[in-house]
C-alpha cells in the first residue's frame, strides 16, 4: 500500500494494520472494511489460528455489571452488535440460552433493582431450577435473558473467511511483528519489512507487552471440557452459562451448545504465568481441584474429554481488558479471557471510528 502515516488511502479511506488475529484483532477488521477502509491483518500463526488465546469452543456474553451502569451499558451494545454481525458473517455464532449468576440471597432485591433500572431484564431461579450444579449454600440465581454464549471457534473462522473474500482486506498469516514505532505508526516484521498505517491496533494477546509499553500480567486458568452423560444430557438442553458455583463460589460452566462440550472452570485456578508455555505443567492438579470443588453435583455422570491450560493478559492499573491509545496513531488492547472475548465489538467500533478520523 502506498501514502503516508496521517493520511487516507486513495479511496477516501484509512490505512489500518492489524497485529493479532484474534477475535479482537479480526473484528476490528471487519468493521474498519465495512467502513470503507483497506485492511492489513499480521498474525505470527495461521489465521485464525488454533493455538491463539482467543480460539476456544465458547464463550459467555453477559450484559449485566451490578453497580457500574456504564459498564451493563456498554456491553448492551455489544450484545446489539453481536446479533447484528451474525448474517454480516454469515454463521450462527452466537446463542442466546442465557446467564444465571449466583447471588447471596440477601442481595436478589438489590441485584434485580439494579437491572431494572439499567433496562436488563431478569429473573431470579432457585438453585432447584439447575439441579445438575453445585451453587454455594444461601444462594439462589438471578438469569440474564439478554445475554449467553459466543461460539468462539466459528466467530474467528466466520471472520477470517469474510475478511478473505474482500479485496480491502489482506490476510498475512505467519508474519510475526518484531517492533512497533508508535510514533511513526509503523510495524517492523520479523524479516526487515514495514507496514505503514494511518491506524494501527496492536492486540497479539500475551504478545501486545512485547510489541508496545503496556503493562500487562499474563495468567494461566485451566478448563475443563466434559461430555454428559445420558442420565444428565437432557439437563443441559435448554441450560445457561453458570457464574458463581461452587462452594467458594468462583466458578463457572458454559453449556454444550450446538455440538460442543461443557466448560467448567473456576478463579481458584487462574495463576500468574511467565509465559505461555504450558507444555511442562502437570495440569492434572488443577483439573482435580475443579473436581472437588463442588460445580457438578453428580461430577461421576461426565467423562473428561479435554484439560486445557488457556491464556490471558490483564491491565497491571485496571485489572482487565484496556483499549489505550499509544499514540495518535497507534491503540494496543490487554486480552482478558471471556469478557475481552464479548466485548471485542466495542474495541472494533472504536477502532472504525479512528479511522473515519485520520482519514479525513
Amino acid at each position: 500500500m502506498t501514502g503516508r502515516p496521517g493520511t487516507g488511502v486513495g479511496t477516501g479511506g484509512a490505512r489500518v494494520v492489524v497485529v493479532g488475529a484474534g477475535v479482537t484483532g479480526l473484528l476490528t477488521a471487519v468493521e474498519c472494511v465495512l467502513a470503507g477502509h483497506r485492511v492489513t491483518v499480521l498474525d505470527r500463526g495461521a489465521i485464525p489460528d488454533p493455538a491463539a488465546t482467543s480460539h476456544d469452543q465458547h464463550r459467555t456474553l453477559r450484559t449485566l455489571a451490578v453497580g457500574d451502569v456504564e459498564a451493563t451499558r456498554r456491553m448492551g451494545a455489544a450484545h446489539r452488535r453481536w446479533l447484528e454481525l451474525e448474517p454480516v458473517l454469515g454463521a450462527g455464532c452466537y446463542r442466546q440460552v442465557g446467564v444465571v449468576t449466583a447471588w447471596p440471597r440477601e442481595r436478589l432485591a438489590e441485584v434485580t433493582r439494579f437491572a431494572a433500572a439499567a433496562g436488563v431484564p431478569v429473573e431470579t431461579v432457585g438453585p432447584g431450577t439447575l439441579p445438575q450444579l453445585g451453587f454455594p449454600a444461601g444462594t439462589a440465581g438471578v438469569r440474564e435473558s439478554r445475554a449467553g454464549v459466543l461460539l468462539a471457534g466459528r466467530v474467528l473462522r466466520a471472520a477470517a473467511r469474510w475478511l478473505a473474500a474482500r479485496p480491502a482486506a489482506a490476510l498475512r498469516p505467519y508474519s510475526p511483528v518484531a517492533a512497533v514505532d508508535a510514533d511513526a505508526g509503523k510495524v517492523t516484521l520479523a524479516g526487515g519489512e514495514v507496514v505503514g498505517g494511518d491506524v494501527v491496533l496492536v492486540a497479539a494477546g500475551p504478545w501486545t507487552r512485547e510489541l508496545v509499553d503496556l503493562p500487562a500480567v499474563l495468567h494461566r486458568q485451566t478448563m475443563v471440557y466434559l461430555r454428559p452423560g445420558r442420565g444428565q444430557a437432557r439437563r443441559w438442553r435448554h441450560a445457561p452459562a453458570v457464574g458463581g458455583l461452587g462452594a467458594d463460589g468462583r466458578a463457572w460452566v458454559v453449556p454444550p451448545v450446538a455440538g460442543t462440550l461443557l466448560k467448567v472452570s473456576s478463579d481458584a485456578v487462574c495463576r500468574e504465568a511467565a509465559d505461555t508455555d504450558a507444555g511442562a505443567e502437570d495440569q492434572a492438579p488443577w483439573a482435580e481441584r475443579l473436581a472437588d470443588a463442588g460445580i457438578l453435583r453428580d461430577p461421576a455422570g461426565y467423562q473428561v474429554v479435554a484439560v486445557r491450560a488457556c491464556h490471558y493478559t490483564t491491565d497491571t492499573a485496571a485489572g482487565g481488558a484496556r483499549l489505550a491509545r499509544m499514540s495518535p496513531a497507534v491503540w494496543a488492547r490487554t486480552a482478558c479471557g471471556g469478557s475481552g472475548f464479548a466485548s471485542a465489538p466495542l474495541v472494533a467500533a472504536t477502532l472504525a471510528a479512528a479511522a473515519k478520523e485520520a482519514a479525513i
